[in-house]
């Protein structure tokens, strides 16, 4: 499915749903729930399906011997949960309209619940009483109706994506910050092809629906050799006790084991974190205020790096509140990995890369200590209900140079999607991400991806069908792009993309004050004018010079304009 085609999808999805609203008299809040709970089903019948033949044929094989078990047990070991018949979508949906509808889909949840652990106490219930009414508008029966137009073949990971777009429709409605617990999949699946994570236990300290967990159990399934089994245990922080249920589903529709706590990140410390996990993820809120100092400044996980303070010169008033929770969440990261092994990468306001006071002085720490490996600005407009400008972070254990930095400006590489939003295509992931595999000297990594996209000029000139509008000229410019940028197939520094920038030395991270804002370090692209860079230098010098000539004679003409104003009129001329 194309970028275009799944916002078009989630809009109609969205719209047909939100005028429903209407007759089930609701408020957004309200029927939230219900709605999300449907879409739940209407994916978990997708995944049921691609797993059914399987495990009905380990059923029938084992039936009557004595190793024979319940089909609930093989279905939870190869789909995640059972879906019994009278809770698939297509039962649901095919019910006549004289039926309660509301306790048929209610007792479609229980019965999920009563075979999956995992879900129980979560799946929504009797909401759907709520969303019919009192006036029998049989309002569940057409959103049934509605969601049976998702596509069947239409892959998990879109779940949560449409799964988020509802969620921060429903939060906008309500006059709230939707992009709290939103990070745009393409964005998600950089994070994690930078990672490269292998297997071992995954943190998420705002874990929002789980897409983090849900990525990066993608990305290991795709790699690991012989279609065994991945070995990945996710625990989860989120504060929103609806969300929490959200992120449940999300990982039981895919599988994935793990833990999914309601708490208060800053506060609370479920798994005691530090030191402990392999990956740590998330899209934290920005420029969280309010925070408590008291409650954060004596947690090691919050105060290894030191602890975000505001200027005073006294002694530290009772009740008082950090700057923001951008540097307790910066922290909480670095101290959250294992020693010499964990990989970490979250979102961050742009702001945070030059904060200063307190947080300047975390920033130094951490730069000294070798842990920050790579920082990425991403372009604008890739969230779809928060503005802010935001760069990832990438913290790594095992980084070897522990002295320098990889800065990346990917503000201009982007495919827009609408007039408001971006995202990014499959191979701009790739190429951006391959950056980080020629730093790390992954040579051949980069010999595969170009001979990936021959192959495809090749398909095609052997009468392949085009995929979208990626024909022979598009990835002949991806291979373009990438061998203008590393004709020798090895990093190097790119004017304008990416600077590996040392700590020490001129122009290094300590001369720019220890920002780790990128744009800092890579440049900007000057088009070819012929000059040399001292010729270049010399030209804008001279530009200034002129600039600043006319500035004066444009200052001397003002007061002249203002004489002769006042000796035709008379009297006082302001001439601010």
């Amino acid at each position: 499915m194309t970028n275009k085609e799944l916002k078009n999808l989630k809009d109609t999805l969205w719209q047909s749903a939100d005028t429903l609203r209407a007759d089930s008299g609701l408020k957004s809040s309200e029927y939230a729930t219900p709605i999300l709970g449907l879409i739940f089903l209407r994916f978990a019948e997708s995944k049921y399906k691609g797993h059914e033949e399987s495990i009905l044929a380990e059923y029938n094989k084992l039936k009557g011997t004595r190793m024979e078990r319940e089909m609930s047990e093989i279905a939870i070991e190869k789909c995640g949960f059972y879906l019994p018949d009278e809770a698939r979508y297509e039962y649901l949906l095919n019910l006549p309209e004289t039926d309660n509808i509301p306790e048929k889909v209610k007792q479609a949840m229980v019965d999920i619940e009563k075979y999956t652990k995992e879900l129980e106490d979560t799946l929504p219930k009797d909401e759907y009483y709520a969303v019919d009414g009192k006036d029998g508008k049989a309002v569940v029966k057409k959103l049934l109706k509605t969601f049976k137009d998702i596509p069947d073949n239409i892959s998990i990971d879109i779940f949560g994506e449409i799964y988020e777009y509802f969620l921060g429709k429903f939060a906008l409605a309500e006059g709230q910050g939707g992009g709290e617990f939103f990070t745009p999949s393409t964005v998600v699946r950089y994070m994690v092809e930078v990672l490269s994570p292998t297997e071992g236990e995954i943190f998420d300290p705002a874990c929002g629906s789980g897409g983090m967990f849900v990525q990066t159990a993608h990305y290991i399934a795709k790699h690991k050799a012989n279609g065994k089994d991945i070995n990945l245990r996710a625990y989860g922080v989120e504060k929103t006790g609806a969300t929490v249920k959200l992120a449940k589903m999300n990982l039981a529709l895919n599988n994935i084991r793990g833990t999914i706590t309601e708490a208060n990140s800053y506060y609370n410390d479920p798994y005691s974190c530090f030191g402990r996990f392999d990956y740590v993820m998330a899209n934290p809120p920005f420029n969280v205020d309010g925070i408590e100092l008291a409650d954060v400044k004596d947690q090691a996980r919050f105060n290894t790096y030191g602890v975000p303070q505001n200027k005073t010169k006294g002694k530290k008033s009772a009740g008082e509140t950090v700057p923001n929770g951008n540097y307790l969440w910066i922290n909480m990261f670095a101290t959250s990995l294992k020693e010499n092994t964990g990989k970490a990468a979250l979102v961050m306001a742009n702001s945070a890369s030059d904060a200063g006071n307190s947080e300047k002085d975390i920033r130094i720490k951490l730069i000294e200590s070798g842990i920050v490996s790579q920082m990425v600005t991403l372009p604008s407009n890739m969230f779809s209900t928060v503005t802010l400008p935001a760069t990832l972070w990438f913290f790594d254990a095992t980084h070897k140079n522990k002295d320098e930095i990889l800065f990346i400006d990917a503000r201009n590489v982007f495919t827009q999607i609408d007039r408001a939003h971006r995202s990014f295509s499959d191979e701009q992931i790739k190429n951006l991400a391959i950056i980080s595999r020629l730093y790390e000297g992954e040579t051949e990594d980069f010999t595969e991806l170009i001979n990936e996209y021959k192959a495809e000029i090749t398909r095609l000139e052997n009468g392949g069908e085009i995929e979208e509008t990626k024909d022979i000229a598009y990835w002949q410019s991806n291979i373009d792009w990438l061998l203008e940028r590393f004709p020798d197939g090895k990093y190097k520094d790119v004017t304008g993309l990416c600077k590996a920038a040392k700590i020490e030395g001129e122009d290094g991270i300590k001369d720019q004050d220890y920002s780790l804002n990128p744009g800092r370090y890579v440049g900007v692209v000057i088009e070819d004018d012929g000059l040399t860079e001292e010729e270049f230098k010399a030209e804008m010098m001279s530009l200034q010079a002129e600039l600043e000539k006319l500035n004066n004679e444009a200052r001397g003409l003002e007061g002249k304009i203002a004489e002769n104003l006042k000796s035709l009129f008379g009297g006082e001329v302001d001439n601010d």
